[in-house]
């Protein structure tokens, strides 16, 4: 059995553009109420170092333009209809300061798995406390043990697995098979055990198994496929919001990107157009109907009598239209309308126990709030 996580990324624009109303309050209130309706929870990838930023200002010019009481009013909220809220960041936040109606960050701190192992056990710690202090008045038995980085960025792997682990963390859902990117972040994860089959990570290299490691990688799904695939108006719309809010340097000149994108522009398309790609299942900009394709796919492939199997889902709020919105509900009605296949749930809802080397792992009770050891 394949039980689908809802993953949300809740921020504003990497660059520090936009409003947290409308790209983080609106479009998370809407996917709430959506995933209601079919019996689902999501799990809001939080990030602290925005919102703590988002408090700052508060504080600073006694006026609460950035929303920082109704976002924490939306993910304590959240919390008590039975959603889940984790730990995401975007390191670059913490030293950032709020000029010219905006925020200008720290890039040096952008590439999250190329911070120091101090300053990634601060960072982590920072984050996990917040979360803690704000959830546990409300559900006693909430934990802050799930974590997803920035941009993905946990290559290399030795700080931030020792500093998630240091801090208390049992999983990271960071890794998604196929993955590559060259740039200001740099990764590579094509050698990951499994596209949907958790694993115990290896300290020295996410990708690699280590049984006496107490993390979990619990991959986001994916798969590889040609550039076809990815011919959505929902991919075309997270390319044109990503290039009118592009990442720049303090100067306001736009990061260079990696090698691979410096090559002539003929032989780059060229060589996208041949080869095969990471897709992930993103319901920002997958349509439901590759999102039903996807998940009968993998069910094929690794499902198994009496078994459950995390299928991890990725979104981001700022990203969620009405049209994103409708286009989920046949996926959603499709793991309503086959629940001897697919089912919801949560991280918290898995016994890791049970995963650990195991694919046929079994899901206990769906109020359980905190993930087993």
């Amino acid at each position: 059995m394949l039980e689908a996580i809802f993953t949300l990324d809740y921020e504003i624009h990497g660059n520090g553009d936009g409003c947290p109303r409308a790209l983080m309050l609106e479009p998370t209130s809407r996917l709430l109420d959506l995933l209601e309706e079919y019996g689902a929870k999501l799990t809001i990838m939080a990030d602290v170092a925005e919102i703590l930023k988002f408090r700052e200002y508060r504080d600073q010019f006694a006026q609460d333009d950035y929303h920082y009481e109704a976002v924490m009013g939306q993910l304590k909220d959240a919390i008590q209809r039975g959603h889940d809220v984790q730990l995401h960041l975007h390191c670059s936040y913490f030293n950032s300061q709020f000029q010219g109606g905006k925020w200008m960050q720290d890039w040096s701190e952008y590439n999250f798995a190329q911070l120091s192992e101090q300053r990634l056990n601060e960072v982590v710690g920072i984050g996990k406390k917040f979360l803690e202090e704000q959830f546990r008045p409300i559900d006693s038995g909430y934990r802050c043990n799930v974590f997803r980085a920035a941009n993905w960025s946990m290559n290399p792997s030795r700080n931030a697995v020792r500093a998630l682990v240091n801090n208390g963390f049992r999983i990271d859902t960071s890794v998604f098979k196929y993955g590559q990117r060259d740039g200001l972040v740099s990764f590579d994860y094509s050698d990951a055990p499994s596209n949907l089959v958790p694993w115990s990570a290896d300290e020295s290299h996410i990708c690699r198994r280590d049984e006496q490691s107490s993390l979990m990688e619990v991959p986001i799904y994916a798969e590889r496929r040609w550039i076809g695939a990815f011919i959505t108006f929902q991919r075309f719309h997270r390319w044109w919001l990503s290039r009118r809010h592009r990442v720049a340097s303090g100067k306001g000149q736009a990061y260079p990107l990696g090698k691979t994108h410096r090559r002539g522009r003929f032989a780059n398309l060229f060589r996208l157009a041949m080869r095969r790609h990471a897709w992930k299942a993103d319901f920002n900009q997958c349509s439901g109907k590759q999102l039903i394709r996807a998940l009968d796919r993998a069910a094929a492939v690794h499902d198994r009598v009496g078994a459950s199997l995390p299928f991890v889902l990725i979104g981001h709020s700022k990203l969620f239209t009405r049209q994103q919105a409708a286009s989920l509900r046949p996926f959603l009605a499709h793991v309503v309308h086959c629940p001897e296949q697919f089912g919801f749930a949560r991280f918290c809802d898995f016994d890791l126990k049970a995963l650990r080397g195991r694919p046929n792992a079994g899901v206990h009770g769906s109020n359980s709030r905190s993930v087993a050891a």
